[in-house]
C-alpha cells in the first residue's frame, strides 16, 4: 500500500525531514507535537498546562487534515520530560478524548526538541 503524506498549516509545519502524518489505508500515523504555535513557529508560553493544550490542538489539526478526529485515535504515546506533572496532562487527556479512551504509553524523558516539557504522539484508524 502507498503511503501518503498528510499536512496542515492549522499545526507546526515538520521541522526536519518528516510528514505531519502518513496514511497508510486507513491507518493514520502522526508525528509528535510539541507546543509550537502553527503561526509563529515558537513554543508556547507556560508550563506543562499550557503546552499539553498546544500539543493536543496541534495533534487534532493534524487528526483532521487527515479526514478523522480524536475520536478516531486508537493509540497515544505521551512524552514528559517531568512525570511529577503527569496529573496535569492525565486530566487534559481526559478533556481532549472521550470514553472509550485511546489506549496509551507515557515516557519520561530527558529532553524534546525546542525545550518543549511534552510531546504527543498518535495512530489513528478512519471509519
Amino acid at each position: 500500500m502507498p503511503r501518503t503524506p498528510v499536512s496542515t498549516d492549522r499545526a507546526p509545519a515538520a521541522i526536519g525531514p518528516y510528514s505531519q502524518a502518513a496514511r497508510v489505508g486507513d491507518i493514520v500515523f502522526l508525528s509528535g507535537q510539541i507546543a509550537l504555535d502553527p503561526e509563529s513557529g515558537e513554543l508556547v508560553a507556560g508550563g506543562i498546562e499550557a503546552q499539553a493544550r498546544r500539543a493536543f490542538a496541534n495533534l487534532e489539526a493534524v487528526c483532521v487534515a487527515a479526514g478523522g478526529s480524536l475520536d478516531d485515535v486508537v493509540r497515544v504515546g505521551l512524552y514528559l520530560t517531568d512525570l511529577d506533572e503527569f496529573s496535569m496532562v492525565n486530566a487534559i487527556m481526559a478533556e481532549v478524548f472521550a470514553d472509550p479512551y485511546p489506549a496509551r504509553s507515557t515516557i519520561e524523558v530527558s529532553a524534546l526538541p525546542r525545550g518543549a516539557v511534552f510531546e504527543v504522539d498518535a495512530v489513528m484508524v478512519l471509519r
